[in-house]
Order: structure tokens, then C-alpha cells, then sequence
């Protein structure tokens, strides 16, 4: 009757308290923690990216799109779709150099110091350069891989190679 009575105890314990134990998570075996993603950042990230991917594609607008990327790389850099963000950017910076799209590249400004400053052609395409081959050389099981091994090649030249602590 103690064996009966201990045995159902454990069968109860084990059906309701199992599901509690399995949704909390946590990092599963052999997970790098860098890569543990938090989901409302996630869903921020993609939201962005889709912005981005409308701006891009649709209106031709390579400003707002560039934009969009950098902020997605900059608050969300172990994003799932990185390498998209990525290609992204450097196809916009790409076209930004070769002045095509709706916008002018006047519209992307940078700081230095306390003045804004527009890039010049030569420096959208070393930002293309920068951006490319950071894919290739961080995602090279990347599905925009050879286009953007294309893009390079056009751009004149290999991928950057990639420096310790993973900057271009």
C-alpha cells in the first residue's frame, strides 16, 4: 500500500509539475549563450527589417532603408536575420554610391565632432565594402552569399578580411 500510495504521489508530481519545469527554458545543450535572443528585441528587430525590406525593394528609398540596418546592427547585433540586415545595408550603401533611388545620398548624414557631414560616393561604396564582407566573413552559410560576392567583385575587389574582435 506504501509503494501504491508513494508511486501515485510521484505519477501526480510528475504530470503537473513537468510542463512548469519545460517552459521555463533556458539555454539548451551545446547553445552558445551568445546566441540566447530575447524575443521582444527580436520582434522589434524584424518589424525594423521589414520597414527596411518596404523601403528597399518598393519605394526605391536606400537612405531609410541604410538607416533602418544600422539600427538593427547597432541594438541588435546577434539579430536571426543579421545576414540579411547586412546585405541590406551594403546594397543601399552600393546604390547610394552609384546615385540611384528616390532619395539623394544628401539625406544620409554623419557626425563628426559636433558637424554633420554627407559621405561621398568612394565612401558609400567602402560602407558597401564593410558591410558585405562582414557577411561573408561572419555568415558564409548565408543564403545572400554569392550575391553579395557578386556585389563585391563589382565593388572592386575581395572581401575585407576580418580583424580581431570581429570590426571591419
Amino acid at each position: 500500500m506504501r509503494k501504491s500510495s508513494l508511486l501515485t504521489v510521484l505519477l501526480f508530481a510528475f504530470i503537473f509539475y513537468a510542463p512548469a519545469v519545460y517552459a521555463q527554458g533556458g539555454a539548451k545543450a551545446g547553445q552558445d549563450p551568445s546566441t540566447i535572443r530575447d524575443p521582444d528585441l527580436e520582434k522589434d528587430s524584424l518589424h525594423s527589417l521589414e520597414v527596411a525590406r518596404h523601403y528597399f525593394k518598393l519605394r526605391k528609398a536606400y537612405v531609410a532603408a541604410l538607416q533602418r540596418c544600422e539600427e538593427i546592427i547597432a541594438g541588435n547585433p546577434h539579430f536571426a536575420s543579421i545576414d540579411e540586415v547586412l546585405f541590406m545595408a551594403g546594397e543601399s550603401s552600393r546604390a547610394l554610391a552609384e546615385n540611384k533611388g528616390k532619395q539623394s545620398s544628401s539625406l544620409y548624414v554623419i557626425f563628426d565632432g559636433n558637424n554633420k557631414r554627407t559621405l561621398k560616393p568612394e565612401e558609400f561604396r567602402d560602407l558597401a565594402r564593410e558591410y558585405l564582407s562582414r557577411l561573408l566573413n561572419e555568415y558564409p552559410q548565408s543564403k545572400f552569399r554569392s550575391q553579395s560576392e557578386e556585389d563585391l567583385r563589382a565593388l572592386g575587389g575581395p572581401p575585407k578580411p576580418k580583424t580581431e574582435g570581429g570590426k571591419q
